[in-house]
């Protein structure tokens, strides 16, 4: 926890309540859509972790286990938190109508929306060491450390308890007038801040976003099994994916949004105003035989900047096949389909044995 040395003097219960409508104010400001306050307790949502993590729904993400209970608990994660700032910064970059018809054109490749512009670590971390600075300039040094999914945290409960939007059934944080179209950044902190309501749960019986997940990857209400889930598959994971998922998952060749594409209550999102999120280049409408060819040094020169450029372009290439694959399995001109074999025939005998699989996959699909 930063600033070792604490200076600023005792705060009474009423500069405590002040110093939380700063924040507030200060976060707001500073381009975050929300702001709420929340208490380290978290038992359960513990519990419902550590079940999720017995069924082995995080497959390959042995980082969900590795840190032990200082994921479930923040004061053991940084001793001395007593109370965390939770923040929401939108960032949707289009007309959601654009997204969604994205997804209905097999020579293109979907890209989760999230990962179209600069990596939100970057933005939101600066953000938030901006509001913690402010605050120290107001009482002294205190105690604080700044995340932005940087770190063992379970950010969405966090969130849901600080007001900031309830955990949906898809497991994202939702809210009544915007949607889930946001992401989410802490600040934990020795202050004894005054605490927010938890935001109450609206989702009812609603159950679009499991029966729209293109892999029944929800298997039950707020229940995500990572293994089916098309973001785990093109992000997470470096294996081969199984070959059972790859007619499932069209065109989409980093992540998924179908779960928040369909969702009710995004059709009160807004778009975002903040410029880093808007989409960089053609990503937001790719052509699929373009990115298959990049180079790698095209790939990471493209991709620079954002999240996207993590996957490395061994995976960005599996996750290309595959979509190049499932495009041959759609009604295509005879110029499209052309383009497409050529693409996968000039990396049939490519080095990775990784890409070639997926590769002769795809060609298999040639009728």
């Amino acid at each position: 926890m930063k600033s070792k040395n604490h200076s600023h003097k005792i705060l009474t219960n009423d500069a405590l309540k002040q110093l939380a409508k700063n924040i507030k104010q200060w976060g707001k400001e500073l381009g975050f859509q929300a702001v709420g306050i929340t208490d380290t307790d978290l038992s359960l949502a513990e519990q419902r972790f550590n079940d999720w993590l017995d069924q082995q729904m995080h497959g390959d993400m042995e980082y969900m286990s590795r840190h032990g209970s200082k994921r479930t608990r923040p004061a053991e994660l940084e001793l001395g938190t007593l109370s965390i700032i939770s923040v929401r910064m939108d960032y949707f970059p289009e007309d959601p109508e654009h997204a969604i018809a994205l997804l209905e054109h097999p020579d293109k490749g979907y890209i989760a929306r999230y990962s179209l512009g600069r990596d939100y670590h970057k933005v939101i971390r600066k953000r938030l060491q901006t509001l913690a600075t402010k605050l120290e300039q107001k009482i002294g040094s205190f105690g604080y450390r700044v995340f932005t999914d940087s770190a063992p945290i379970l950010e969405k409960p966090l969130a849901e308890k600080a007001g900031i939007g309830w955990i949906g059934k898809h497991s994202n944080v939702l809210q009544e007038k915007t949607g889930s179209w946001f992401f989410l950044g802490e600040i934990f902190t020795n202050l004894a801040l005054p605490l927010d309501t938890p935001a109450i749960n609206h989702c009812g019986n609603c159950r679009k976003c499991m029966d729209v997940c293109p892999t029944q990857a929800i298997v039950k209400p707020y229940v995500v099994d990572s293994r089916r889930c098309i973001s785990y598959l093109t992000i997470e994971s470096h294996r081969p994916i199984p070959e059972t998922m790859r007619p499932l998952m069209g065109n989409r060749i980093y992540g998924c949004d179908d779960c928040q594409l369909f969702c009710p209550w995004n059709r009160f999102s807004q778009q975002t105003v903040e410029s880093d999120y808007f989409a960089r280049g053609d990503l937001a409408n790719p052509e699929l035989v373009a990115l298959f060819l990049w180079t790698e040094e095209e790939f990471l020169s493209q991709t620079q900047g954002t999240a996207i450029r993590r996957i490395g372009h061994e995976s960005w290439l599996r996750n290309i096949a595959v979509a190049l694959g499932n495009a041959l399995t759609k009604t295509l001109d005879s110029t499209q389909k052309k383009a497409i074999i050529d693409a996968l025939l000039s990396r049939q005998e490519h080095p990775s044995d990784l890409v070639k699989e997926h590769v002769l996959w795809a060609l298999k699909l040639t009728n």
